[in-house]
């Protein structure tokens, strides 16, 4: 019995130091090749064929000296304001998003408690705040599931740091820009710079790089509200912020 535990536990070792080698090999072909497709991305299409039976996908890759230096900084000021001196993590930045749902899970349960039996089914979940770095959400973008298991953010946490080890900040960069979602089948700089402004991602102005920044943490809902004044207003202050954000290679 024992024997046959431990040959179990050997093959599952095998398979996990399998796997990690796997991905190795998929990060470090990435030096010279362009990913065509990433996990995010392949889902969101099978499930829109699931869905409508027909299939959107726009995306078209551009270089990383091809796409706005506003964009790149607007992205950073937004997403990941330590992009280029962290090392895949940002600890800061994850112990206030903890510190931030605790704080909301405790005051979802006190209104929980006090709206009583008949209205504690209409009490509204906490907003869930994340910490991710830009590298994090790469590695979960190329390569994961949507699923939320420790075992599915422990390998997060792996991929990002194989893909800062492996790639470097400006390749990581370019690859999460060409990859990120920007509505309905748009992903990528160039596709969401054509579909938002009929204008290619290098001819982006500092504005329009922040207003397609603001979408990203909702981006097909926002596409439906080309107008929203939270976009506007948003977007004027990740412009004054900009000017902060340091590029992969930039002096401090």
């Amino acid at each position: 019995m024992m024997q046959a535990f431990l040959r179990l536990l050997a093959l599952l070792a095998c398979a996990f130091v399998g796997l990690q080698l796997f991905f190795v090999l998929r990060i470090a072909a990435m030096l010279w090749l362009d990913p065509q497709s990433t996990a995010f991305e392949r889902s969101q299409a099978w499930q829109r064929v699931q869905a409508t039976g027909s299939l959107r996908w726009r995306q078209q890759w551009r270089d990383y000296d091809q796409i706005s230096v506003h964009l790149k900084r607007a992205v950073i000021a937004s997403e990941d304001d330590s992009f280029s001196s962290h090392d895949g993590l940002d600890w800061a930045a994850l112990e206030k998003a903890w510190a931030k749902n605790a704080k909301a899970e405790d005051r979802a349960a006190q209104r929980a408690a006090q709206n009583a039996a008949a209205n504690a089914k209409n009490a509204r979940a906490p907003k869930v705040v994340g910490g991710s770095t830009i590298t994090q959400q790469l590695a979960k973008n190329l390569f994961l599931s949507g699923e939320r298991t420790l075992l599915r953010k422990g390998q997060e946490l792996v991929l990002t740091l194989l893909l800062e080890q492996l790639l470097g900040k400006q390749r990581i960069l370019e690859i999460y820009l060409n990859s990120v979602e920007w509505g309905e089948g748009v992903f990528g700089a160039e596709a969401a710079a054509q579909h938002y402004f009929r204008k290619s991602a290098a001819q982006l102005t500092p504005y329009e790089a922040a207003r397609l920044v603001v979408m990203l943490p909702r981006p097909r809902y926002f596409e439906k509200l080309p107008n929203s004044e939270y976009l506007s207003a948003r977007a004027q202050v990740i412009v004054a912020r900009m000017g902060d954000a340091r590029l992969p290679g930039a002096a401090p």
